[in-house]
């Protein structure tokens, strides 16, 4: 098994009016208390966005504490200057418009990709683990990709959009995909078709530099790690950790792969896809496609235990194994936050409802 990497974890949240829930345009104001509190928020695309980045962790009882306290801070700082913060993959309620932050990259995206651009206001949630090279995490990446929906399933967070109900447990990754450099990533041969490609796609103008690769995994431009971002924003600080668990074994798994020269299981792209949009649909409560195995369709919840196995050495290794079987069991019991929005969406038909279970949870455990 190979070396215990350190991990660390980005996450993206909405700012809402407080009485009627709808998005509010208050990211700097929510940045600059939190500056006093000793946390740099990151300001997104839309200016009702705010982005936490965690520091490095070695365990994932540090991230816990670590996520803990940046969605305290956020959450005050949010407060402080009149706005909730919700940590939802999209706003529950139907938004007029979603401003964007006032810098001159983000003008420069506004005017080229149009309403993509201007209909954004998604959360997300990127998990970095630390690899040896941005060589490495191209094949790393190749092989994380049949696992892609199954995470993306377990932190479905968008139910709930426009006060009705989408029909989709994540409507961010249907929307997201929009983005020409979003959604599952490609095949690589290396780093530098990866680069090939990336430098292609800024020719054609499909990206305005390399910050805009959106692949759910992509080696990270700034940091000695790969980056995967297909989650939700998870509802709970637990449910993040538990992603984080899992994406950090799965490097680990991957890695012992590659260098025991394991060949890199086949997937087509219209295979992915498929298996893309069942995630995105039926969340945990439906079926799943097996990419690992034989492409049948099955119940997620074996799905997600057939993953889990398949991790437990590296997760026996960081000694998560016992909390990631006990925390998969608990969500696919109990929901995510795809489910918990609409078990408070059904109770009155009230996107109000929505709002308040968001809110709740965004801050539960911490």
């Amino acid at each position: 098994m190979t070396d215990i990497p350190t991990f660390g974890v980005e996450e993206e949240f909405l700012l809402v009016e407080p009485d009627t829930g709808d998005p509010v345009a208050l990211n700097r104001a929510t940045a600059e208390r939190a500056a006093t509190r000793g946390v740099e928020l990151q300001l997104e695309l839309t200016s009702c966005q705010v982005e936490t980045t965690s520091s490095v962790a070695t365990t994932r009882t540090e991230l816990r504490e670590e996520l803990s306290r940046l969605r305290r801070i956020a959450a005050e700082s949010a407060q402080d200057a009149g706005a909730r913060m919700l940590a939802v993959g999209l706003p529950p309620t139907l938004p007029q418009d979603f401003p964007l932050t006032d810098t001159p990259r983000y003008r420069e995206i506004g005017e080229k990709f149009g309403m993509i651009a201007h209909e954004q206001g998604i959360c997300g949630c990127h998990v970095h683990v630390a690899v040896p090279s941005r060589e490495v995490a191209v094949q790393v990446g190749n092989r994380l990709r049949p696992w892609l929906p199954l995470l993306l399933a377990l932190t479905a967070n968008s139910a709930i959009y426009r006060n009705a109900d989408t029909g989709y447990a994540s409507w961010r990754s249907v929307l997201w995909a929009r983005w020409p450099s979003a959604g599952p990533p490609p095949h690589f041969d290396s780093i530098t078709d990866f680069d090939a490609t990336v430098q292609m796609m800024q020719d054609a103008g499909a990206m305005l530099d390399d910050g805009m690769v959106y692949w759910d995994v992509r080696p990270s431009a700034n940091f000695p790690t790969i980056e995967v971002r297909v989650a939700d924003v998870p509802a709970t600080v637990a449910e993040s950790v538990l992603l984080a668990s899992l994406v950090r074994a799965a490097v680990m798994t991957a890695l012992d792969d590659e260098r025991r020269g394991e060949p890199t299981p086949p997937l087509t792209a219209h295979a992915l896809r498929a298996a893309y949009w069942k995630a995105a649909r039926d969340g945990i409560d439906g079926d799943s496609v097996d990419l690992a195995d034989t492409h049948a369709v099955r119940p997620t919840g074996e799905l997600l235990d057939a993953f889990v196995d398949r991790l437990s050495p590296a997760l026996q290794t960081v000694g998560d194994l016992e909390f990631v079987r006990a925390e998969v069991a608990r969500v696919v019991a109990t929901g995510n936050g795809a489910s918990r929005q609409r078990r408070a969406y059904r109770r009155n038909r009230d996107v109000a409802d929505v709002v308040e279970a968001a809110a709740a949870a965004t801050l539960e455990g911490v």
